[in-house]
């Protein structure tokens, strides 16, 4: 090492900015997007459960509070998160559906702007048709992967989108509803179209004429469809807990051996 002179300044390495300097600036908070949105549908009919995605909901619910819409940032999407979001929704210019408290993607990017980022988005898609009947394009791929596996074909009665009527109160006026006809198919065939709809993400079940005055169909919601209803996203929450998706909350009806494990198409498509 050179000596250095008296008096003289020593040679001093200067080293990229920030590393002696001023304290490099956190990186953004990820929330993933999918997570969060199948805890809304499911938890506040359940209670805190422990699906994923605790931390990307306290994000959401610190930023909601920021925005004025006050909510406990405990990691839980109850009834006050829900509220809280359907009115960061309507401030948005958001109405009907699109403020259901349910985040959808244009809405959760400007709640994160400057706080997270959001990642493993849900997109539905433009509306289109499945047998004729109006869905959205998240819910036509999600039928017709389910589709695929049967050796017999998925023929919707009645679609999303629908309002609300006597039959099915409002479960079909938005968006990842969907009826089945099973009137040609024998037992087997109607307990493996419930069992394909699940696998790939629907909460889904067998109906029958014992339960109410209807023909035996299949009912399914596709778990994490941003524009469900909120009585859908109910039939999400009760699928999620083992029970039928009606008024009586009672157990569900399937088979064992035709049940599958609770997932979404975000997450059945990544394997």
């Amino acid at each position: 090492m050179m000596p250095v002179r008296a008096g003289a300044l020593p040679f001093v390495l200067v080293v990229g900015a920030g590393a002696l300097g001023a304290p490099r600036a956190e990186a953004a908070a990820a929330v993933n997007m999918d997570e969060v949105v199948v805890q809304s549908q499911v938890e506040p009919v359940t209670g805190q459960t422990k699906l994923p995605g605790d931390a990307g909901v306290e994000e959401v619910q610190r930023a909601l509070s920021a925005k004025g819409h006050q909510t406990g940032a405990d990691g839980w999407y109850g009834d006050e998160t829900v509220e809280a979001y359907s009115q960061w929704q309507e401030d948005l210019g958001f109405t009907g559906i699109g403020a259901n408290g349910i985040p959808g993607p244009s809405s959760l990017v400007k709640l994160g702007d400057g706080r997270f980022d959001v990642q493993r988005v849900i997109d539905v898609g433009d509306r289109t048709t499945y047998s004729g009947k109006p869905v959205n394009q998240r819910t036509a791929d999600m039928l017709a992967e389910a589709d695929g596996a049967l050796s017999w074909r998925i023929t919707v009665t009645q679609g999303s989108y629908q309002g609300c009527s006597d039959a099915s109160a409002c479960t079909h006026a938005g968006g990842g509803a969907i009826d089945i006809s099973v009137k040609d198919l024998s037992t087997e065939q109607r307990w493996k179209t419930v069992e394909a709809l699940r696998e790939v993400g629907f909460a889904a079940w067998l109906r029958t004429p014992e339960q109410a005055d209807w023909p035996y169909h299949v009912h399914a919601v596709a778990v994490g469809d941003t524009d469900t209803h909120r009585e859908a996203a109910d039939q999400v929450a009760d699928y999620h807990a083992g029970k039928n998706g009606l008024a009586s909350h009672a157990p569900d009806n399937t088979p064992e051996g035709y049940r599958a494990s609770f997932t979404w198409w975000e997450a059945y498509e990544r394997g």
